[in-house]
């Protein structure tokens, strides 16, 4: 082992500044006190996988039953764990993948929908106008069963933050239910492709849109808003899978009965207790106007009963225009899904400097922690840091960054307070340069997946740093409210993207590979050790799920920002499909001909992508493939 550990400081050359240079594919971030090993360096990575093994995490079987082949939400099951028990491909036969079918779909905007499989079908949704599809996988080719033009407003295309994407449905019931740019939620009878209901529940004249999936829970289809860069005030709903009524409302800002704080609420920090801290966290009036939308991920946890969602970052982005924490936006609220009802809240970034929404995936997992048995929610966060919370109280267990922080200095786990660091505070006139990570975060939507077989975290994430500089804002209805002036950059080592296989039990990274590219599509992982990606440069990779060496790619004809997912087909052999189209915040340089020498467009993310349209185009097809 010793051997191992000199050859590892050999070729992980640490600059002192500990940022790493690069020598092949290791590098060594000696701040963070992480070894980073990637796929070049078989001889650590075999040793880090030997470690990595951890069979006695696993999801709660509630949350998480048998894998029936199917995969009818985008997360695979309450869980959010993106496993799947197929192992047909596997690591010593995946480098056979051959393609199978494809499918245009004729919208070439950013494509971050995961495709569901239920039976013999095959539904995807696209990016605005939010055309469904349905295909028959018991033919040849997947000809198309039917398709639903829901006809959305074209106003909602211009209030749409950060490209006009659609992150997929969810399947319930013989029911299919999605949600359109412009604010509405749709059944469709999923055998026909018939409207069963249409609730309108989101406002495009006051800036508010959905992108995110919904999450069907005991006859409920959760769904939020985005809209926090347009001063939108948060909200969380649920509606009736019957009919759509709404059952019950939760707001992320504004006073206790607006957000369902009640008697039941019992938040584990002191900072997250009082009386309408939605209110008195914020200068007068501002949470109106607050932001804490929900835009991504909820997870159900049966067994507890509870949801358990994120918010988004507070309005406006300069923090000086906003005294307080900011209750309760970036941060994570258990709901009873029932009612509403909040049990407990905790605040990811207070009075949140750099836009560090709160909407990442949790994954739901029961382990042993310090010796006793815990049921805990894992977090890749914004902000940087790999939460691991117990679900029950909200109490933070472990919080260790996963890839370059510098905007904070940890996490006190007494108080449970982000330990801000001061260098990088930014306000009103102040420019503060090379802010790690950025305002997208050191990982954004894009969501991991986690394999009980390794007990390694797969985390799709991003690589990037910036400068900031506060403007004085006004609020006007439906128009930008955002007050600062953003230029992304790559960070530490200059790749701007990078995929890292977390070893929970250890807390920190068994392996990671680099990308030039923020990895900006989702993961899924596999019973037969394979692990799928997909890069903006149009790769879709497979790697081993126990070292991360690449196994496979194929080259695709536009950028990869979807999340893949993996299926038994009617014939009974295991596939796996994607949506390839760059675009997203990452993408909008290319899905929104952007000029690359407008160094702010896109909230400054077309900075640190002004190489992207030499590398891809813009593009809308699914890719199937299969062992032959």
């Amino acid at each position: 082992m010793r051997g191992l550990l000199k050859l590892a400081g050999k070729y992980a050359c640490a600059t002192p500044d500990g940022r790493g240079a690069e020598r092949g594919r290791c590098f060594d971030f000696r701040p963070l006190k992480w070894l980073v090993l990637a796929a070049g360096c078989s001889l650590l990575n075999a040793a880090a996988a030997q470690s990595a093994v951890t069979p006695a995490i696993a999801p709660p079987a509630a949350a998480a039953p048998p894998d029936d082949g199917q995969w009818t939400m985008p997360a695979k099951n309450y869980a959010s764990t993106r496993y799947s028990e197929l192992a047909d491909i596997n690591e010593d036969n995946v480098k056979n993948l051959q393609v199978a079918f494809t499918f245009s779909t004729g919208v070439n905007k950013g494509q971050e929908a995961a495709p569901l499989v239920v039976g013999n079908t095959m539904y995807i949704v696209t990016p605005f106008p939010n055309i469904v599809y349905a295909l028959d996988l018991s033919k040849p080719g997947a000809p198309m069963k039917w398709k639903y033009e829901p006809n959305p407003e074209p106003a909602a295309q211009g209030v749409a933050c950060c490209d006009v994407v659609n992150r997929g449905a969810v399947f319930a019931d013989g029911r299919l239910f999605f949600n359109t740019l412009d604010g509405h939620t749709i059944a469709l009878d999923a055998a026909t492709g018939q409207p069963v209901w249409n609730a309108h529940v989101g406002n495009i004249n006051i800036g508010e849109t959905i992108t995110m999936a919904p999450l069907v829970v005991k006859g409920k289809v959760l769904v939020g808003n985005s809209g926090g860069e347009m001063g939108v005030r948060g909200w969380v709903k649920a509606l009736d899978a019957g009919d759509g009524h709404v059952v019950w409302t939760a707001y992320g800002t504004g006073p206790d009965k607006d957000v369902l704080i009640g008697p039941d609420f019992k938040p584990h920090y002191d900072m997250d207790r009082g009386k309408d801290l939605g209110v008195t966290t914020w200068p007068p009036e501002a949470w109106k106007i607050g932001g804490g939308n929900m835009w991504g991920w909820i997870s159900y946890d049966p067994d507890l009963n509870l949801i358990y969602h994120g918010t988004g970052n507070p309005g406006p982005w300069n923090p000086d225009l906003r005294p307080g924490d900011n209750k309760w936006t970036s941060g994570i609220f258990a709901r009873d899904p029932d009612t509403g009802a909040a049990k407990w809240f905790y605040q990811w970034s207070p009075h949140d400097l750099h836009d560090y929404d709160g909407i990442n995936e949790q994954i739901l997992l029961d382990m042993n922690w310090q010796g006793k048995p815990r049921k805990v929610l894992v977090r890749p966060e914004r902000n940087g840091y790999l939460y691991i919370l117990d679900r029950t109280t909200g109490e933070v267990l472990s919080a260790t960054p996963y890839g370059a922080v510098n905007s904070s200095k940890g996490v006190d786990l007494k108080t449970g307070r982000l330990i801000e660091n001061p260098d990088k505070k930014t306000g009103t006139g102040k420019v503060i340069r090379d802010i790690c990570p950025t305002a997208s975060g050191l990982k954004d939507w894009q969501p991991s997946a986690f394999s009980p077989k390794t007990g390694l975290l797969y985390i799709p994430h991003n690589n990037l740093c910036m400068d900031e500089e506060g403007l004085e804002v006004n609020y006007i209805a439906g128009t930008p409210y955002v007050g600062m002036n953003v230029r992304m950059i790559p960070g530490p080592g200059g790749n701007r993207g990078a995929f890292t296989a977390w070893d929970i039990a250890a807390a920190k990274p068994a392996w990671s590979l680099k990308e030039n590219f923020p990895v900006w599509s989702g993961a899924v992982v596999t019973a037969g050790n394979v692990v799928f990606y997909g890069t903006m440069e149009g790769w879709f990779k497979a790697v081993s799920a126990r070292t991360g060496e690449l196994l496979w790619q194929f080259k695709t004809s536009s950028g990869i920002i979807g999340q893949p997912v993996t299926y038994r087909g009617p014939d009974g052999h295991q596939y796996v499909a994607i949506l390839s189209g760059v675009g997203g915040w990452a993408g909008a340089i290319v899905s929104g001909d952007l000029d690359p020498r407008d160094a702010t467009a896109a909230l400054g993310f077309v900075n640190a992508m002004k190489d992207l349209k030499n590398a891809t185009t813009a593009g809308g097809t699914l890719y199937v493939f299969r062992l032959p």
